[in-house]
């Protein structure tokens, strides 16, 4: 009789040896503008529309891009592939807003 040996599967994340209270994003406070609960859970169409509102970006779409990019780097590895695809999406569709809106800016400018 063959013995079968189990071998348990190792994780092949890194442990961060910070705790979750230390890490530079759990300091962050701010008091600004906070997107609704689960925004970031929808499509990317949503996520990029209700970014680039006025009642989350006062400062624009500009401003929704930041937001975006520091809620994908505060979540970190706990992203799936999936969810990582959906915010890159969300971020191409801000990216295009934020040309579109200097785009307006400049013919503005020449008009005058």
């Amino acid at each position: 009789m063959a013995t079968t040996k189990s071998s348990a599967k190792k994780s092949t994340r890194k442990k961060s040896a910070t705790p979750p209270s230390r890490r530079w994003s759990a300091k962050v406070k701010t008091d600004s503008t906070k997107p609704s609960p689960g925004l970031f859970k929808k499509s990317a169409k949503a996520i990029a529309t209700e970014l680039a509102s006025r009642k989350d970006s006062p400062k624009g779409p500009a401003q929704a891009m930041q937001m975006l990019n520091f809620y994908e780097n505060r979540a970190g590895r706990n992203l799936s592939a999936e969810r990582k695809q959906t915010l890159e999406r969300a971020k191409e569709l801000l990216h295009d807003k934020v040309v579109e809106k200097r785009a307006t800016k400049s013919t503005k400018k020449k008009a005058s």
